[in-house]
């Protein structure tokens, strides 16, 4: 079977170009992908594969049912929002919408599964399970589709045995992939800060209460969080992304916004870390005479590929590209909603090289010129559907 996926992702490469230059010129942002579920609904409707729509809103979840439809169940996930940038790549599929682009590569996600469903539809008299899709918005925005398409009953009815996600990784050749078995990626939480001060003029502090000398002590106290209070043998990352207060050289003003970012691997100092920075932050706007709110809602948990399913994964993935095509990738502090499902189901979530002999198509996601090297699909969508049939012929 292995033959017959790559021949028909060959087979049909040319239809998964055409669906991803209609995404990529057709972006919209997370929780608006309204054109882009009823494009996926449509594909999906033409191959005639039953789906149920407005799924967490904009979400879809398909089912491809074989022999014995209820043995065994293996899920493939997309995500299908872009992002807030203005696109400056000079292609005949630019973004149409002005400041929309899809520079994460989820409308390679997109129309790599559904390239796999195609196949897999070809392919499902041959199988024994079914194969559960799942094309979800919002992965880019709090509090993530992923998270959503679960309540929603996305994992149920059937209930996966296995969930697999690809994502584009610009640091890898076209036809290859990379894995990382564990944890691979961190949790991210967001952090808002307010300081209430007393404003006044900038030659009399003695009568205000200055809460930019608050914010300033408050940015450079909180690093001690990680420094001295993380274990050093758990990544943690601190960051303050956005300062906002005052406007004139001579004024003191009455507040100062601080947003920011907490990622961590550990799940239970997440949670101790959250407690140390809103502790530090009271006391010590308190200690200056100053109020603050400060939120800090809970976001993406970490990412952990299930060590066995990641090990079985690594080694298909040597059968489609090749030893000498398949990594072992690094642990990454950046964060990815698909690692609500992972905490549900025994999950995995490899990388997809999109760029061109280490030239070109190099530019990283969330950049205004980011494009792929479209050799690719046929990898993602073949590396997809394979990973589905391994999944439902593996041992439960």
């Amino acid at each position: 079977m292995l033959d017959q996926i790559k021949a028909k992702a060959d087979q049909y490469f040319s239809e998964v170009q055409a669906i991803r230059h209609h995404l990529h010129a057709n972006p919209e942002l997370s929780f608006q992908e309204y054109n882009t579920a009823k494009f996926v609904a449509e594909k999906l409707a033409v191959l005639g594969i039953p789906n149920k729509t407005g799924v967490a809103g904009t979400g879809l979840v398909a089912l491809i049912e074989g022999k014995n439809p209820g043995k065994r169940c293996i899920a493939l996930r997309a995500d299908m929002d872009a992002l807030p940038i203005e696109e400056k790549n000079d292609v005949p599929y630019c973004s149409k919408n002005v400041g929309v682009m899809h520079a994460c590569g989820h409308d390679v996600h997109t129309s790599c599964l559904l390239g796999a469903a195609h196949i897999l539809n070809d392919l499902k008299g041959e199988l024994e399970g079914t194969v559960k899709l799942i094309f979800q918005p919002g992965e880019e925005k709090h509090p993530g589709g992923a998270s959503l398409m679960i309540k929603d009953g996305a994992l149920e009815n059937p209930k996966p045995d296995a969930i697999f996600a690809l994502h584009v990784f610009p640091y890898l050749p076209a036809g290859q992939i990379g894995f990382k078995a564990g944890q691979y990626m961190a949790s991210a939480d967001e952090i808002y800060i307010t300081i209430h001060g007393r404003g006044g003029h900038a030659a009399l502090p003695q009568e205000t209460i200055d809460p930019i000398s608050i914010a300033a002590l408050l940015i450079t106290g909180l690093q001690q969080v990680v420094a001295r209070k993380a274990d050093p043998l758990i990544p943690s990352v601190l960051t303050f992304g956005k300062i906002a207060g005052g406007f004139a050289t001579n004024v003191i003003p009455d507040k100062v916004e601080i947003l920011g970012t907490f990622r961590t691997v550990d799940e239970q100092w997440r949670y101790e870390a959250h407690k140390w920075i809103k502790d530090f932050t009271e006391q010590t706007c308190a200690a200056y005479g100053a109020k603050v709110d400060i939120e800090i809602p809970v976001g993406y948990p970490s990412l952990f590929n299930n060590p066995e399913l990641t090990a079985k994964a690594q080694s298909w993935g040597k059968a489609y590209a090749g030893d000498k095509n398949v990594h072992e990738l690094i642990m990454r502090m950046g964060a990815e909603d698909f690692s609500f499902y992972t905490h549900h189901v025994p999950g995995c979530f490899f990388r997809l090289g999109t760029n061109r002999n280490g030239t070109e198509f190099t530019t990283p996601v969330h950049n205004a010129h980011f494009n792929i090297d479209e050799e690719a699909l046929k990898t993602g969508m073949g590396m997809m559907a394979w990973c589905a049939v391994q999944g439902l012929a593996a041992n439960p």
